[in-house]
């Protein structure tokens, strides 16, 4: 079995008796302690597969047979892919039963689909003696976590991306996307002072968009935390004044904290139509803030620079 730099796997320590944990259920949070970290002890072996996969309940139960009989030699880890889609991502699993072994850290692919059980028995047993098998692994390349980490965020699944991004920083301490990255996670989880100390790892003088953007966000969340209005009483305030330029200020500070940056732009465009260069231009600074968080490539940043070009140039 030849990793991707053509080396063989370490010849993994023999055991004496069946140690706790041989076999278990891992999940994308639990993937990078109980997989990556326990295989730089025993090989890993990684069994994907789902509850509706027919030929999985067929193997599931010969790789626990075998791996048990190894006595603590190796691990079996199982992934159900329907609730922890990020590794089978990773591994970019097209079809299961898929099984991949972990060792010293390094992925290599075993083999897909249910083998009988005598084969089942071969592979296991190889992998206790240290005698390579099986075919070089595909470890994703550090755009690919990203891009994943990226996909999970969006949909909603911060912690999934909080592990994502994790794991990419332990591969590459200094990588910004990666930084970025999980200080929005934890920005999205409300925990503002960690996603401070989370961007402030980032080299200085790092001008990544990405990075940009979560700072300019930080700086958002600040502001809004500094006020104590709620959205009521300021629209209230509008509703009797609709030139009260300081409520529609804090409204969309208020709204740009919340994510809302749409809103918070079309609410700062408003002051600028009526009094462009009003309190030393606090709208259009703010405004380009928001710009800068919401991501220069975003909807909202594109079509709000050319807003503000048209306003600024009639």
């Amino acid at each position: 079995m030849l990793d991707l730099f053509g080396k063989k796997p370490a010849t993994p320590a023999a055991g004496d008796g069946h140690a706790a944990g041989d076999i278990l259920d891992v999940t994308d949070a639990t993937f990078m302690k109980e997989v990556v970290e326990e295989s730089k002890t025993r090989p890993v072996v990684i069994d994907f597969w789902a509850p509706w996969c027919g030929p999985c309940r067929q193997l599931g139960p010969s790789l626990e047979k075998h791996v048990g009989a190894q006595k603590g030699k190796v691990r079996l880890a199982k992934v159900d892919i329907d609730k922890n889609p990020m590794i089978a991502k990773q591994f970019r699993v097209q079809s299961i039963p898929a099984v991949f072994v972990i060792d010293q850290g390094k992925a290599f692919q075993g083999f897909m689909g249910a083998l009988p059980d005598s084969q089942v028995k071969a592979f296991v047993e190889e992998l206790a003696s240290g005698i390579p098998g099986g075919e070089e692994g595909g470890e994703p390349s550090m755009d690919e976590i990203l891009a994943i980490g990226a996909e999970a965020l969006a949909a909603g699944d911060t912690a999934s991306a909080a592990q994502v991004y994790a794991q990419a920083l332990q591969i590459e301490p200094d990588n910004v996307k990666a930084v970025a990255g999980l200080a929005r996670c934890y920005l999205a989880m409300g925990e503002t002072e960690r996603a401070e100390e989370i961007a402030g790892m980032a080299p200085e003088g790092s001008s990544d968009p990405d990075l940009l953007s979560v700072r300019a966000q930080l700086k958002i969340a600040a502001n809004a935390a500094k006020g104590d209005a709620e959205d009521q009483p300021l629209r209230a305030r509008l509703a009797a004044d609709e030139n009260d330029h300081e409520a529609r200020l804090e409204l969309a500070k208020a709204m740009a904290g919340r994510g809302d940056f749409q809103g918070a732009s079309d609410e700062l465009f408003s002051i600028i139509e009526r009094e462009r260069g009003w309190n030393d231009d606090a709208a259009r600074k703010e405004l380009l803030t928001v710009f800068e968080a919401a991501g220069f490539m975003s909807d909202v940043a594109k079509n709000g620079r050319r807003r503000l070009s048209s306003l600024l140039f009639a």
